[in-house]
Formats: structure tokens, C-alpha cells, sequence
């Protein structure tokens, strides 16, 4: 993917709808386009990984550790973003992420995108409100696991 490609896949993104496009060519400029390969952690729950995920193409499994197994979350693809805790430099990772296929995403080094949130505080605010809504997302997701597996049903089944 070239920088024109990042700059367009950004755009085509919903984490990015709505920047102004210096806005966009600011997050082009910090993006480095990864391969992931099927089965491959793109973190694990705990670690201290910088890193800042947009999705463009393939499916990530985010998953919690449980005693016996491991737990699937919230199951992301194109669109989604992943890793928020980026921003929160010294922090470890809530979940475990998994590619379930062939991943292509864009990715953020946490550091360098707080550095430029600093620097320019237009771009700041607009960047954290797209990744509030990512952690919103996120703890809906957890909230909805956690009433599955406390339903009558559930427990009837022995989940």
C-alpha cells in the first residue's frame, strides 16, 4: 500500500469520516500499513503494546483470558479499530487480539500520535472523541458477553 493508498483508505475508514483533510494527511503521515497473518496475536491481554489498530480488511477475534478458555469478546473487521489503550503509554492491553484470517490494517505508534494530539490540539480533540468511541464500542461489546453468559440460559447450559 502506497501513501496515496493510506490517505485513501483512511478516507474510506470510519474512524477518520469527518476530519478535514489536514487532519487526515496528520494521521496518514503516522500510519504504517501491517500484514497479519491468520492465527497470528496481534497483542496479548496485559502486554505492553503501543500499538493503535484500524482494520481495512480481515477479521480479529478481541478475547479475554479465562481460567479453562479463552473467552471471545466482541469479533472486528473492516472499520473496526483496535489497541485504544495506545494511549495510555505504559498501560497494558484489556484483550487479547487474534487474527482469524489474512489482516490488513493500519497502525499507530501511541507515543508519536499523542505526540502530535500535543502538538496540535485540534487534531488531539478530534482524534481522542473517534477513540472514545472506540473504547464505547468496546465496553458495549464486553457488557453484552456479560449478560449472555449470566442469562438463564446460560447458566442452564453451564457456560
Amino acid at each position: 500500500m502506497t501513501t496515496e493508498n493510506v490517505l485513501d483508505a483512511l478516507k474510506r475508514h470510519p474512524f477518520a469520516r469527518g476530519l478535514p483533510d489536514a487532519h487526515l494527511d496528520q494521521l496518514a503521515s503516522l500510519a504504517k500499513v501491517v500484514h497479519i497473518g491468520n492465527d497470528e496475536i496481534l497483542f496479548r491481554e496485559g502486554e505492553q503494546n503501543s500499538k493503535f489498530y484500524l482494520i481495512v480488511e480481515g477479521p480479529v477475534a478481541l478475547e479475554v483470558t479465562l481460567p479453562r478458555r479463552m473467552l471471545q469478546v466482541q469479533r472486528l473487521g473492516p472499520g473496526d479499530g483496535l489497541g485504544w489503550s495506545a494511549a495510555l503509554v505504559g498501560r497494558g492491553k484489556y484483550f487479547q487480539a487474534r487474527a482469524l484470517d489474512e489482516v490488513e490494517a493500519l497502525t499507530f505508534e501511541g507515543a508519536e500520535v499523542l505526540d502530535a494530539c500535543q502538538k496540535d490540539p485540534a487534531f488531539g480533540f478530534a482524534f481522542m472523541m473517534r477513540l472514545l468511541d472506540v473504547v464505547s464500542k468496546r465496553m458495549q461489546a464486553t457488557r453484552m458477553q456479560l449478560l449472555d453468559m449470566h442469562s438463564p440460559v446460560a447458566r442452564q447450559a453451564g457456560v
